[in-house]
């Protein structure tokens, strides 16, 4: 009696566990495709937010090309004020030379020897106008180059903090770009959810109708072949249509490589050759003087200028024309995020890397786009 009920408290403990765990129901098309349609909402915002920080990078390039050719014309108003500061003063010295060239009691026997009160202070006022001259344009030159000092120090402040605005500028979009990705990676496996969903339910839908058409046949006796044989057939044609749908393959490519022509080539070989021809020289913002100091953009539009070609004078519209290439040959532009160099091949590129560098040669890293002009 006690072995009875112990089996029978087994098996209802075993029936209520059974009971007690629900079966999970895979999700619908409909459930999947309003996931799919959120994480894409999700992924449009992301992509706006990262359009938004590449215009303000591009717009803080812009701004920190001004500021540096502002610091370079500062930095220039004071070598010019410092030579004039320094000119002044050794006329000065030269003039005192020559009052008193002959001891410290020549200027007094000149007074004594005035024949007239006037002409005494004639020569007295002489002197005292030159003293004072020289006093006032001392001291003028003195305040011009202070100013122009200062200047010049606000001027590498307010680049400094530019600077420090572009950093996190990139960190943000660094961070926005791996969000993205995610979210795309999630958009495209919900869409292989949703379209593995959608072939599941076009296969139910085909076995509905071949059990339909079973039943049928078996009531209408001499048409159920003919009715099997078109619901497979439907069946066949809606499985099809699905496959169809899951392989259509997009071959348009904007961004295929054309064999250039032989002007082109000539064209891209001069502005490899001009880019070998600025190494080591210093990154300057703003710079777009050859062998004295580029920037990264007027590396690159000097380049094509020694080739013919006019180009924008900042990255990011120098990025956005031209036309653009998946499989980049030398002569092309290697476009970033505020950042552009000229590609050399074999992975390479020559650029100007930042404040503080020169013009080097480097591997191409990251994902850059590319540009072609000639």
């Amino acid at each position: 009696m006690i072995k009875k009920f112990g089996r029978i408290l087994l098996v209802s403990t075993l029936v209520g566990c059974f009971t007690a765990t629900p079966v999970l129901a895979a999700p619908s098309v409909d459930e999947i495709q309003a996931s799919k349609n959120a994480a894409q909402a999700e992924a449009d915002s992301l992509q706006a937010q990262l359009t938004d920080l590449m215009d303000k990078i591009n717009q803080l390039e812009s701004d920190l090309i001004t500021k540096g050719e502002e610091i370079t014309q500062a930095t220039a108003d004071l070598e010019a004020a410092q030579e004039k500061e320094q000119k002044q003063y050794e006329d000065m010295k030269l003039r005192i030379k020559y009052m008193y060239e002959e001891g410290d009691t020549s200027f007094i026997e000149s007074l004594l020897e005035c024949r007239s009160i006037t002409e005494l202070l004639n020569k007295a006022q002489y002197v005292q106008d030159v003293h004072n001259y020289d006093r006032e344009q001392l001291e003028e030159y003195t305040k011009t180059k202070q100013q122009v000092a200062d200047l010049k120090t606000q001027l590498e402040e307010e680049q400094a903090n530019l600077m420090n605005m572009q950093a996190d500028y990139e960190a943000q979009k660094s961070e926005v770009d791996t969000l993205l990705t995610e979210k795309k990676n999630e958009v495209a496996n919900l869409d292989e959810q949703l379209q593995a969903a959608i072939q599941a339910a076009a296969e139910e839908q085909a076995r509905r109708e071949r059990e339909a058409a079973a039943a049928a046949a078996q009531n209408n006796h001499g048409n159920g072949n003919t009715n099997t044989s078109n619901s497979s057939n439907s069946s066949n044609s809606n499985h099809n249509s699905n496959g169809s749908n899951n392989s259509t393959v997009n071959n348009d490519d904007d961004t295929s490589y054309e064999q250039p022509s032989a002007g082109g080539t000539s064209a891209a070989n001069a502005i490899v050759n001009a880019a070998y021809s600025q190494l080591g020289v210093p990154y300057v913002w703003g710079g777009t003087s050859p062998g004295s100091g580029l920037d990264c953009s007027g590396l690159t539009q000097y380049c094509h200028r020694v080739a013919g070609i006019s180009i924008p004078r900042t990255s990011g519209p120098q990025g956005a024309g031209g036309k653009a290439v998946s499989n980049p040959l030398p002569g092309d532009i290697v476009c970033y995020s505020g950042h552009v160099g000229i590609y050399i091949g074999g992975g390479q590129m020559i650029h100007a890397p930042q404040p503080g560098d020169v013009v080097r040669i480097a591997n191409v890293y990251g994902s850059p786009w590319y540009r072609r002009y000639w």
